[in-house]
């Protein structure tokens, strides 16, 4: 019981590092200085230095608000495409189930890592293309689960009552779906930003995501990789940094997906 607690207030400190730490950290992630060149963590330099001497310290804070805008941006968008697409196929059924299947297909026959490289490749990368085009390769998984549940709540007698007594569709979806679906849609929201935090250090450590001088942990993590033998903390600390935000994460959906299962066997 007490792990998703723990996940969460690494959380919140992860986000008042990233969002405050400046005020409180002088140092700018943009100066360099060659006198301090690869220099190891240090009381000047309290993670290091990268190989042109910028601090890593106020290069984490400052690119952990690129990371995490992008995962929550990015998550919020993709769950929320899944939640009505998911909802309008399980509720109307028929032709639009039919469509919805097709599209679902289409999308999930290429590798959704490779369907990503393939757009990226094509402009240039910012925090507002990666949001769009992560939520454009991430909502499948979302809509899917979501169009099953609204099968099952189609299918229960009272949503037929409604229909046939012609109450607004709207009204059944916002009351009696919406509280049943919400589960489910923060399950995958939570999943969705790790995902989609991970996503963009994959791009950005292959050179494709955030351009410089822009920064995020993905690309403070690509800038260790050549130097990982002789300076270990350039890779060591952006790379903690994803891991204590994407395993806090799921250890939060799995909560969430726990309290869920034993609503529904309690139901």
């Amino acid at each position: 019981m007490a792990l998703p607690f723990v996940s969460i207030a690494i959380l919140f400190l992860v986000f008042c590092f990233s969002f405050l730490g400046s005020y409180f950290y002088a140092l700018s992630p943009y100066s360099l200085d060659s006198t301090a060149i690869l220099q190891a963590p240090s009381f000047e330099h309290l993670l290091g230095t990268d190989r042109l001497g910028r601090d890593i310290l106020a290069r984490l804070i400052e690119g952990g608000k690129i990371s995490l805008i992008i995962g929550v941006g990015s998550a919020l968008i993709a769950s929320l495409i899944g939640l009505i697409l998911g909802v309008i196929a399980g509720y109307f059924r028929g032709l639009v189930d039919k469509t919805f299947v097709v599209i679902v297909d289409l999308f999930l026959t290429f590798p959704t890592f490779f369907l990503l490289l393939a757009l990226v490749s094509y402009v240039n990368a910012s925090a507002l293309i990666l949001i769009v085009i992560i939520s454009i390769t991430g909502w499948m998984t979302t809509a899917r689960l979501i169009r099953s549940q609204s099968f099952s709540i189609t299918s229960q007698a009272y949503i037929k009552i409604l229909n046939i007594a012609k109450v607004n569709r709207w009204k059944i979806l916002f009351k009696y779906y919406a509280p049943l679906l919400a589960p489910i849609y923060f399950v995958s929201f939570t999943f969705g930003v790790g995902g989609a935090i991970l996503a963009e250090s994959g791009l950005s450590f292959l050179g494709l995501g955030i351009v410089a001088p822009q920064m995020s942990w993905g690309t403070i993590l690509s800038g260790g990789k050549d130097v990982v033998e002789i300076a270990w903390w350039v890779s060591f600390f952006p790379g903690l940094m994803i891991f204590l935000v994407t395993f806090s994460l799921i250890n939060i959906s799995n909560y969430l997906q726990q309290l869920t299962n034993k609503k529904q066997i309690q139901n």
